[in-house]
């Protein structure tokens, strides 16, 4: 591992130590402020099944339980509701609501949104299955007999279609499963969850007396839908759709910085507007005859000016290949920005940066936008080849101005050995500990592909920092 660059002590000037712990003061509140958020969020989330289940038992449904038949159908009624209404918090959690993404970020919601699928899935099963039962043994038919019957009823086949289409989602959305499909044909199966809901919607109100009219459940229940449908729909398409009309942003140039990794260029009205954080990703759609298609969730490689952004991307499949060819003059669509790889997330004035690959590209961008004194951040790139060493140069140059000090590790990783180091400086003894003195008292932020990522971090929490004081962007979905 080499020194690359030492701070300036001429560019700026350190923190006098009131200045220190009146900083220090105000990332740990703001921290604690965000950290009661995000509980009370989360709680709130996942106490909304419990109040479906109550609402159902305060209007009537305790009495429902006099009879093996009843009871069946009661807890079958109850699994159906608690499943739906994790659904429908699924859908909030998708939504990208900018309260929810500054307080629990993006990663942790669709972490949440991932945790629910199969419990609502299970749910939903057995609301079916017990009600064929409960149904069954009332009538004293065999529960399968009853299928025909219940299809009979209002919307019912809205129901089973509905169901299905669950079943499709929540087996797509499997590891090993979804690894099989390009992240476009995966993202056009789960548009699929909003059909299921509209489908499941009209049996809840016109079957059996549980949502009747003028009921507290009715009312809950409507709004909960308004809630999680008006979520999507004002954050994924009408949002989205007011902020690109508005920066009416296009490809200015695109450029080859390395074999396989590109950077695109881009022009727009007020781009300060957007009111990025270094770090952040947006959703990019260029509006060309071989991308218009796909949407890319690429970070930003350097701060917005009023009129200019950039982002950087490397050839990791079809998609993103294309994308090295697009037209100058291509309009491009955004969404976002999204994410709490950022300053945001900050919860001390010291910062320690790791970062390989295509990976250093939100890091420079967080960089840049990052408020340190001189002394307070350390940066080490890690790259396998020279030829890896994307926008090195920049970031040099920016932590060189601004007081960090920035190593650089290259070489390739040794073999039959789990780190994340290359094979010579692993050989040498260089550690965590050496190269980052006061880790347990920083902000650390990680980036890189994710096999190389989970070993920086294993390393990272074998120091004893703090749960909160890590902040890792995989590039997966």
């Amino acid at each position: 591992m080499s020194t690359q660059v030492r701070p300036r002590a001429a560019t700026a000037r350190p923190r006098t130590a009131r200045a220190a712990v009146a900083t220090a003061y105000e990332y740990r509140r703001n921290f604690a402020r965000r950290a009661r958020l995000s509980d009370l969020l989360v709680t709130a989330l996942w106490a909304s099944g419990a109040a479906a289940a109550a609402l159902f038992l305060a209007s009537g449904g305790v009495d429902q339980f006099s009879s093996v038949a009843e009871t069946v159908t009661s807890i079958g009624i109850v699994a159906g509701l608690i499943g739906t209404d994790f659904i429908l918090v699924m859908l909030v959690l998708a939504a990208r609501i900018p309260l929810i993404d500054r307080t629990i970020g993006h990663d942790r919601a669709i972490a949440v949104h991932r945790s629910l699928g199969k419990p609502a899935l299970y749910l939903l099963l057995a609301h079916g299955a017990l009600l064929l039962t409960g149904y069954g043994l009332s009538s004293g038919i065999n529960p399968i007999a009853e299928i025909g019957p219940m299809l009979s009823l209002p919307d019912m086949p809205l129901a089973f279609i509905a169901l299905g289409l669950l079943i499709a989602v929540v087996v797509t959305s499997v590891v090993a499963v979804r690894r099989r499909f390009s992240y476009e044909g995966w993202h056009l199966v789960h548009l699929l969850s909003y059909v299921s809901v509209a489908f499941a919607l009209p049996h809840q109100l016109s079957v059996g007396g549980v949502l009747a009219d003028g009921t507290l459940q009715r009312v809950y229940w409507i709004a909960l839908y308004v809630v999680a449908l008006g979520s999507i729909v004002t954050f994924r398409f009408v949002e989205p759709l007011v902020s690109s009309l508005r920066h009416r942003m296009r490809v200015a140039a695109v450029t080859t910085i390395a074999p396989g990794v590109t950077t695109i260029h881009l022009a727009g009205n007020d781009l300060r507007g957007l009111e990025a954080s270094g770090g952040q990703f947006f959703i990019w759609r260029f509006w060309a005859p071989r991308t218009w298609w796909h949407s890319h969730p690429i970070s930003l490689s350097a701060m917005p000016t009023n009129s200019s952004a950039r982002i950087t991307i490397r050839d990791l499949g079809t998609g993103s290949a294309q994308l090295s060819a697009v037209p100058v003059g291509t309009r491009v669509s955004i969404e976002g920005p999204y994410g709490l790889f950022s300053s945001t997330a900050r919860t001390s004035p010291k910062l320690t940066i790791i970062a390989a690959g295509i990976g250093v590209t939100p890091v420079r961008a967080l960089l840049e936008h990052a408020s340190f004194a001189p002394g307070e951040a350390t940066i080490l790139l890690r790259a396998s080849t020279p030829d890896e060493a994307y926008h090195w140069d920049e970031i040099k140059a920016i932590a060189a101005a601004k007081g960090a000090t920035c190593y650089t590790m290259i070489g390739h990783r040794p073999r039959g050995i789990e780190s994340w180091m290359s094979h010579a400086d692993a050989a040498r003894g260089v550690s965590l500990s050496t190269a980052f003195p006061d880790i347990t008292d920083s902000d650390v932020y990680l980036c890189g592909p994710t096999a190389w990522l989970d070993l920086v971090e294993a390393d990272v929490r074998a120091t004893g920092i703090r749960p909160h004081q890590i902040h890792a962007e995989r590039f997966d979905w």
